[in-house]
């Protein structure tokens, strides 16, 4: 009788090994001169020049981290056999809240745990997490494939990210720049992004029947597959351009990543006690995918609000003497944004974020 192997508790190596020769072509890709890392090493390094992009160098920098997952979006992913689009969600999520303190992105680490040793699967999702971070300008500079096979059923896995910014001090967004008088333009997201899956899921598949292979009138004839698989907008090349437009005076005083909470939840958490911000609800129109899922699971309008990010991803809290010249720069990029409402002054004890 033979003794036991890794093999035989669920875990080939030479599949791992696989896998993981796959993958160093994507990390090349999105590496820059910082990068000092050499392939096979126990760390990634990343130098500190900071010679950044929104100036001509760092006088007194602040690094900036965040993590964040996917959720139960990875169940729509399992389902349909589809899984690059979630490596973008993965870095959007991180990358997109970095950028609300004004901060560039420089490098991304990710963790993928799998039931099973599956080089393909791990290469699809390893290439939608590159692909995202070329077009963030962050560094994917390594991360830590585990096979744990008695954690996760065949075919499922989990995700988790991690992202590293720079912000020079001085130049730093927090929110308490946030004054009477500014505007709140809200960029558009491009769905549900990565919130709420669990309540869309019960809404779509248990509630509505659906499968991930039905095609939906209501949303151009799209499967529900590719409807609920939509990315996360990857903000980071408008709010850079914004930012690096004006470096003289800071004309942005807030950013909010809309995501679990929805709108004012998530923008109440950067408005200062002496502001309130009045959002007006119809200032933009909300995707057809919202009403659809809504109307499946029978759900309260304000269950969506509180849940979802009602087709605004981002909010730019600005001065409102720049206002028509950020929405025009991010028009020019390709991002439609709308005037969602504006701050007044109010009391400590009011709610920071009303919507009328």
């Amino acid at each position: 009788m033979s003794g036991a192997t890794y093999s035989s508790a669920g875990v080939n190596l030479e599949l791992y090994r696989e896998g993981m020769a796959r993958l160093p072509a994507h990390m090349r890709r999105t590496q820059c001169p910082r990068v000092m890392s050499q392939e096979g090493g126990f760390a990634a390094l990343f130098a500190l020049d900071f010679k950044g992009l929104f100036a001509r160098g760092y006088e007194d920098p602040l690094l900036v981290s965040c993590t964040d997952g996917v959720g139960t979006k990875l169940k729509v992913a399992v389902d349909t056999g589809v899984h690059h689009t979630v490596g973008i969600d993965l870095v959007a999520m991180s990358v997109n809240d970095a950028l609300c303190t004004g901060a560039e992105p420089l490098f991304f680490l990710d963790y993928v745990a799998l039931a099973k040793d599956d080089p393909i699967l791990l290469e699809q999702i390893v290439r939608g997490i590159a692909d995202a971070c070329v077009e963030c300008g962050c560094a994917l500079v390594g991360g830590e494939t585990a096979i744990l096979p008695d954690m996760y059923h065949p075919g499922e896995y989990d995700l988790a990210g991690f992202c590293v910014g720079v912000v020079e001090r001085k130049r730093l967004v927090d929110g308490r720049q946030i004054q009477p008088g500014d505007v709140a333009l809200g960029i558009a997201s491009s769905g549900f992004h990565s919130n709420g899956y669990s309540l869309v899921r019960k809404a779509v598949f248990e509630l509505g029947g659906l499968s991930v292979t039905d095609r939906v009138a209501a949303l151009g004839g799209q499967t529900v597959g590719e409807a609920l698989l939509t990315p996360t907008r990857l903000y980071a090349k408008p709010v850079k351009a914004v930012l690096g437009h004006y470096r003289v005076k800071q004309v942005v005083h807030g950013i909010a990543h809309i995501t679990g909470g929805g709108l004012v939840e998530n923008l109440a958490r950067i408005v200062p006690d002496t502001v309130q911000v009045v959002l007006e609800r119809g200032s933009w129109n909300v995707p057809p995918v919202f009403p659809w899922v809504q109307s499946l699971g029978g759900i309260a309008a304000d269950e969506m609000e509180r849940v979802f990010n009602m087709g605004i991803g981002m909010v730019l809290v600005v001065s409102p003497h720049f206002a028509d010249s950020i929405q025009k720069q991010l028009a020019d990029l390709g991002h439609e944004s709308l005037r969602l409402g504006s701050a007044k002054a109010s009391k400590p004890d009011a709610e920071r974020v009303v919507l009328l």
